[in-house]
Order: structure tokens, then C-alpha cells, then sequence
């Protein structure tokens, strides 16, 4: 049985929701179950923010995750919170533009991502949830990265689809990324 159980977490604003979002999406799309249940802080911007995505072949019995097998780590407050719940070999994908301490655990895959500077370099800041969206999947595999742009394609309609291209291309820096830690 496959099962990968996320939680995506950072500032309000760093764009986690819609990483997790996108996740899910993709993993329908797949035929996958899935699941995403968000969690606001009680600010809207620069509080917390995170969401649990299940993605599963078999039904999922609860949205609800206590031990995450993948968490997708955007700031140093989340990464104090949910390091010490990723399950033993799971996998830490962190934002290291905004995380400058390394992980306590020794037992899981970490991949480092300096999200800010390569959405910088590609002249939205704001794509640095596609960066490490792209890492995130290069590493778990949770779902397949057309299954991602089409997703993305879904979501970035009207106004938002001017930043189709330069998220497609965020996300494949964050695959490469990966691709390079992994070796």
C-alpha cells in the first residue's frame, strides 16, 4: 500500500496552502484518495499556516495526521513544531532562504532548499512554494509532476495564468535541486 501523509507548514502568505493544494489536486487527478485539511493561525498573514495532505491508493480513514511520513518545511517556528512528529525515515523538505539551523534528527532524509533566492532568480519571489513544491516531489514521488501542471493549470486561470510559465519553471529548479541531494 502506498500512503504519503504531508504537512506543509510556514508563514500565512508563503503560499503552503496552495502547495498543499496542488498536491491533492494532483493526486485525483492520479484517481488517488485524497485528503487536505488546512490550519490557519489566528492571523491571516505572517501567522502559521499549514495543511495536512493524505494521498493513498486505499480510502483514507482520517484526514487528521499525527505522525507525517513527508513534511514540507517554509520557516523556523514550523520546523520546531513538526520535526519531532515526522515519522522515522521520513523526509524533510525545508526552505533554507528562511531556515538557517539544520534539523535535529539524524534518522530522516532532509533536502535543503534555498526556495527564496531561486524564485528570486526567476523574478517572482512568490514562486518559492513551487520550488519547494518541485523538491518535494523529485523526493517522495507522492505523485507525478504532469499530474502537478495540470493541477497548476487548473488553479492559474484569469490574472493568475500570467504566472503559469515562471511556476512551471520554479518547479522544475526545485526537482533539480533534489535530484542533486539525492544522488
Amino acid at each position: 500500500m502506498m500512503e504519503h501523509r504531508l504537512i506543509a507548514a510556514g508563514f500565512g502568505g508563503q503560499g503552503v496552502m496552495l502547495f498543499g493544494q496542488l498536491v491533492a489536486s494532483a493526486g485525483m487527478i492520479e484517481n488517488k484518495n485524497v485528503t487536505w485539511l488546512p490550519s490557519y493561525g489566528p492571523e491571516m498573514r505572517g501567522g502559521t499556516a499549514n495543511c495536512t495532505v493524505v494521498v493513498s491508493d486505499e480510502p483514507v480513514a482520517s484526514p487528521v495526521v499525527d505522525t507525517p511520513s513527508e513534511i514540507a518545511i517554509f520557516n523556523i517556528p514550523s520546523l520546531l513544531k513538526f520535526e519531532p512528529t515526522l515519522e522515522e525515515g521520513g523526509v524533510l523538505v525545508m526552505n533554507t532562504s528562511m531556515i538557517d539551523r539544520e534539523p535535529s534528527r539524524k534518522d530522516i532524509t532532509v533536502i535543503k532548499v534555498p526556495a527564496n533566492e531561486v524564485a528570486d532568480e526567476l523574478g517572482v519571489l512568490k514562486a518559492q512554494n513551487m520550488v519547494m513544491l518541485g523538491a518535494y516531489i523529485e523526493t517522495t514521488k507522492a505523485v507525478n509532476v504532469e499530474s502537478i501542471l495540470k493541477a497548476l493549470e487548473k488553479k492559474m486561470t484569469g490574472k493568475k495564468a500570467q504566472f503559469l510559465d515562471v511556476n512551471k519553471r520554479a518547479i522544475e529548479k526545485g526537482m533539480k535541486i533534489a535530484r542533486e541531494q539525492l544522488k
